[in-house]
């Protein structure tokens, strides 16, 4: 488990009621236990999107939060790129917590109340060249032996109902060991 220096907190909140590729920040977001964000249009118990559907509209929706670390948009500034919260159609950006290294089954509590748990990495997709092009080279990294990394942040579904807002603090309970790494989903 990554050790983190300051405590984990929410940097930022957004929801859209449409498919778009970003989402406008709001104030506050409502999690919804089993079917995720209020008023967002990926929210819902089954698959909400196109690209994602296999089948049937009857597959589970582990993809209801999406969420990224704000120090992604630092290392990218770095990079010269300019990201913001919600740019990148994230529901929920944090701080201080390496989001990207935590195992599957992880949960996270966002606030008071509203807990999450994580179901995989967000597969990139060329939505991003589209909204920065070259962007997409950037948050897909193939390091040492072709391992390739992702780094487009995590999904996850929503465990129990909540309100969310900047500022909320953002607390972790692992799964029990032996711990799996997210996958790709």
């Amino acid at each position: 488990m990554p050790q983190h220096s300051r405590p984990a907190t929410v940097v930022a909140v957004a929801r859209d009621d449409a498919h778009r590729f970003s989402k406008p920040l709001r104030d506050e977001i409502v999690l919804i236990e089993g079917h995720g964000i209020e008023g967002d249009a990926h929210a819902g118990p089954t698959v909400r999107r196109r690209s994602r559907l296999r089948g049937t509209w009857t597959e589970p929706n582990v993809r209801q939060v999406h969420l990224i670390q704000r120090e992604l948009f630092d290392e990218l500034a770095v990079e010269g790129r300019e990201v913001g919260p919600g740019e990148l159609g994230e529901n929920v950006t944090t701080a201080g917590l390496d989001l990207l290294a935590l195992p599957l089954g992880t949960r996270l509590r966002l606030g008071d109340a509203a807990e999450v748990e994580l179901t995989g990495l967000r597969n990139p997709c060329v939505q991003i060249d589209r909204f920065q092009p070259g962007l997409m080279k950037r948050l897909i990294r193939r390091e040492a032996a072709g391992v390739i990394r992702r780094r487009a942040g995590v999904m996850a579904v929503v465990v129990a109902s909540g309100r969310v807002r900047a500022g909320d603090p953002v607390s972790i309970v692992l799964p029990p060991a032996p711990h799996e790494p997210l996958p790709v989903v």
